[in-house]
């Protein structure tokens, strides 16, 4: 019987086998593959993932998805609140059934763009979530087939949230897709954009997603993303976003599922006066891994950063916080500010933090920290001495500690899930 291939050898093989049926870009799909065999799978001799385990990753053989063969168990989640304005996808390849979207937005498959050679595409692919560093953006734009792609022209401001809902099903046997986003937002135009990325229960997949952002001058784009996998499932998203002059750009980073969940998310303030938020909320019980690594590279003067990350662990739960802040020489009158906290609900529980700055310019305002605490135990006694039982106590306090993130996303069937999905959590006793 012939062996099975795990690891680097396994991805290399089978892009020597379809790489050539892969539509566009042969030139970049070729020199991602070929950096992703010198770099390899990541292990923990590299700082940047010394507390993060790829071995599982590595060591399992995934294939390519196929398609699911009953796209429509999926009916009940398409029909969400946010179906008005909705781009689908299923196991990496578009779902028009479950897809409706209004006259006039400028969104569809990324599959589609490729077959039309989009003029989108060509200045943006690969050059915004740049992969010289980072295996599974390589990995993935080797690999990537299909995606959504949304495009907002100058001036014009979207008034419903574009959803783009990424599903995955069981399969049984493990998988793999590479969905990939571009988001192009021109001079003056205004979107909000969820991202949701959902899976079943049980179900053994890897979901390898790279997203790119264009911001125009005078752009803003308020982005969710929304994990919620398989709990036995993988997730890698390598973000890069380019913000203009002026240009606003607010992130939201709810992961509240997967096995091992890692965002890597980095935005170039390249034009005077951009600004962004980066804003973040990790949920992790059980044996769950969730790793976060953002980069705020501020490249002009006059930019503003905020960015506040909050951490849940219970159980035997890991996560890692790894933010930098670069201030480039002359980015004056930069003013930048980056919090870590973090909340353990167990004795078993471990946080890994480093939040940093690296300041290269004379005239700026940064600060950055991070805490790492439990329950307040005079809180606690408080709702308990007015009748609320144990349990309910320490929920509405866990809730308390994640409304500062989840009370600013704007739009509310995506805040009022996240409270819903926070309330099924259960912490552990002291």
């Amino acid at each position: 019987m012939a062996e099975t291939l795990t690891g680097t050898e396994a991805y290399a093989a089978e892009y020597e086998r379809v790489g050539a049926s892969l539509p566009g870009f042969a030139a970049l799909r070729r020199r991602a593959m070929d950096r992703f065999r010198s770099l390899g799978f990541p292990t923990g001799r590299e700082e940047a993932w010394r507390f993060t385990d790829t071995a599982p990753v590595a060591e399992t053989a995934f294939r390519s998805a196929a398609g699911t063969a009953n796209p429509n168990q999926f009916a009940a989640l398409a029909r969400g609140p946010l179906r008005g304005c909705q781009l689908a996808f299923v196991d990496g390849r578009f779902a028009p059934a479950f897809t409706q979207l209004p006259r006039g937005l400028e969104a569809g498959s990324l599959a589609e763009a490729l077959r039309a050679r989009s003029p989108l595409l060509e200045p943006r692919v690969g050059t915004l979530a740049a992969f010289e560093d980072h295996p599974f953006a390589a990995l993935n734009t080797a690999f990537f087939q299909d995606g959504a792609l949304v495009r907002v022209r100058k001036g014009t401001v979207l008034e419903e949230p574009v959803h783009l809902l990424f599903l995955s099903s069981f399969h049984g046997d493990p998988y793999v897709t590479h969905p990939r986003i571009l988001v192009v937002l021109e001079e003056g135009a205004r979107a909000t954009v969820v991202a949701s990325f959902l899976g079943p229960a049980g179900g053994t997949y890897l979901t390898n997603a790279v997203a790119e952002l264009d911001l125009g001058p005078g752009a803003a784009l308020d982005y969710v993303k929304v994990q919620r996998e398989s709990q036995a499932a993988f997730h890698f998203e390598s973000l890069g976003a380019r913000q203009a002059r002026g240009a606003a750009l607010a992130h939201h980073s709810i992961s509240l599922g997967a096995r091992l969940a890692r965002n890597d998310l980095s935005t170039v303030l390249a034009g005077e006066g951009a600004e962004c938020s980066l804003l973040g909320l990790y949920e992790v019980s059980g044996s769950q891994m969730a790793d976060h690594h953002t980069s705020i590279d501020h490249a002009a003067p006059e930019g503003t950063s905020r960015e506040l990350y909050k951490g849940i662990l219970d159980g035997r739960g890991r996560a890692v916080f790894d933010g930098r802040i670069v201030v480039r020489p002359r980015a004056q009158k930069t003013n930048a500010v980056q919090t870590n906290k973090n909340l353990l609900l167990s004795k078993e529980a471990l946080v890994q933090t480093k939040p940093q700055l690296e300041i290269l310019a004379n005239d700026v305002k940064c600060r950055h920290g991070a805490t790492i605490g439990q329950l307040d135990r005079d809180t606690l006694f408080y709702l308990r001495s007015r009748g609320i039982a144990e349990a309910e106590a320490r929920r509405l306090l866990v809730h308390a500690f994640a409304s500062e993130i989840v009370d600013r996303v704007r739009v509310d069937a995506v805040r009022a899930q996240i409270g819903g999905c926070l309330g099924l959590l259960a912490p552990s006793q002291p």
